[in-house]
C-alpha cells in the first residue's frame, strides 16, 4: 500500500484543476509525497483518459449528488474544489454545488480544503453592485465552509488572462483596440490559469499559515491603460496604431446581447466591469500578502501574450 497522501481535484479536465494535476504530476518533489485524484463527470472522456495515462487516478462524481462526492473524497488529506457558475448560469446552483462539496469533505474528514472562490460584491459594495452573481454565490458557499469549522484556505483567482486576447483585446479593420466599458485607469489583478499548480503547492507548503485565510491569486495589477502598453511593446509593429475604447454602456449591452446572452449576465459582466473601475476586484486587497508564500516564478501578461495564439503572427 502507498504511503503517500492523496490530493484530490475538482475541475481536473478544466483551466484551475488541470494546472493543478500537472503540478503534481510533473514537480518530482510532490510527485514523491502525493497522490492525485481527479474528479471529472464522465471518466471515459478523452480528457479524461488522456489524465489517467499520465498518472492519475480518475474518478466520476456529481456536484449535484453529496453521495458520489463522499464516494470520490474518501481517503483524501487535501482536495481542491472548484465550481462553475457559466456552466447553468445559476447562482443557487453554483452554491449548493459549493455546499455539497463542503458536506462532502466534512463527512470524509479532509485535512485541507483548499476552496476556490471570490469576495462576496454585494457585500463589499453596500449592494451598489447587486448582481455579479458568479462571485456571490461563491462567497455564500465559502461562507457555508467556515461554518462547518473545515480545515480550508480560499483561493481566489484572479482576473483570466485567457479573456484578453482577440477577445477584449482584438483586431478591428488595421488597428489592435482593447475594449471595456470602464476608464483605462481602473486597475486589474491578472490571473494565467496555467500558474494554479504553482499557487496551490504554495498553499499546501504554508498550510498552517493559511488555514482560515483568503489567497490572491494573480501576477500583477495592471491598469487597462497599462496592458494595452505591454502590447503595443510585445507587438511593436502591431501596436503602433493600438488604442484603448472605453465602450459606451449602451454599445456594450448591445454587443452582449447579440451573443445570445441572457439579459441578467449583460447586467452581470457589465457589473463585474464596474467592479474593477469603482471597487476594486479584490476590493483593493494587495497581492504581496499571497506572493510571499510562492515560490516558482508566476507568468506576466507580456509573458502571456507572447505565447496567445490569437497573436501568435504578430511583430
Amino acid at each position: 500500500m502507498s504511503d503517500k497522501k492523496i490530493i484530490t481535484v475538482f475541475g481536473a479536465t478544466g483551466n484551475q484543476g488541470g494546472a493543478i494535476v500537472k503540478q503534481f504530476l510533473n514537480d518530482p518533489e510532490l510527485n514523491k509525497t502525493w497522490t492525485v485524484r481527479g474528479v471529472t463527470r464522465d471518466v471515459s472522456k478523452e480528457s479524461s483518459k488522456t489524465l489517467a495515462s499520465q498518472g492519475a487516478e480518475v474518478v466520476a462524481a456529481n456536484l449535484d449528488d453529496t453521495q458520489s462526492l463522499i464516494e470520490a473524497l474518501a481517503g483524501s488529506d487535501t482536495v481542491y474544489a472548484v465550481t462553475n457558475y457559466w456552466e447553468y448560469l445559476d447562482m443557487k446552483r453554483e452554491e449548493q454545488q459549493g455546499r455539497n462539496i463542503a458536506d462532502a469533505a466534512k463527512a470524509v474528514g479532509v485535512k485541507h480544503l483548499i476552496f476556490s472562490t471570490l469576495l462576496d460584491i454585494t457585500k463589499l459594495t453596500d449592494g451598489k453592485l447587486s448582481r455579479v452573481y458568479h462571485f456571490d454565490s461563491k462567497a455564500h458557499a465559502a461562507e457555508y465552509v467556515r461554518s462547518l469549522g473545515i480545515p480550508a484556505t480560499f483561493f481566489m483567482p484572479g482576473f483570466y488572462m485567457p479573456n484578453i486576447p482577440g477577445g477584449m483585446l482584438s483586431q478591428r479593420g488595421e488597428n489592435w483596440v482593447l475594449s471595456l466599458p470602464i476608464a483605462a485607469s481602473s486597475p486589474i489583478p491578472l490571473y494565467d490559469p496555467a500558474d494554479t499548480g504553482k499557487y496551490v503547492k504554495a498553499i499546501m507548503s504554508n498550510k498552517e499559515a493559511l488555514l482560515g485565510k483568503g489567497f490572491t491569486a494573480s501576477t500583477e495589477y495592471l491598469t487597462a491603460q497599462e496592458v494595452l502598453d505591454t502590447f503595443k511593446a510585445v507587438f511593436p509593429e502591431a501596436g503602433k496604431s493600438a488604442a484603448y475604447f472605453q465602450t459606451p454602456k449602451d454599445a456594450f449591452y448591445d454587443f452582449m446581447k447579440s451573443t445570445g446572452m441572457p439579459d441578467f449576465a449583460v447586467d452581470e459582466m457589465y457589473e463585474n466591469m464596474v467592479l474593477l473601475q469603482d471597487f476594486g476586484y479584490y476590493g483593493g486587497l494587495p497581492l504581496e500578502e499571497s506572493h510571499k508564500f510562492v515560490t516558482e516564478k508566476l507568468t506576466t501578461v507580456a509573458e502571456f501574450f507572447k505565447k496567445a495564439p490569437a497573436f501568435a503572427e504578430l511583430k
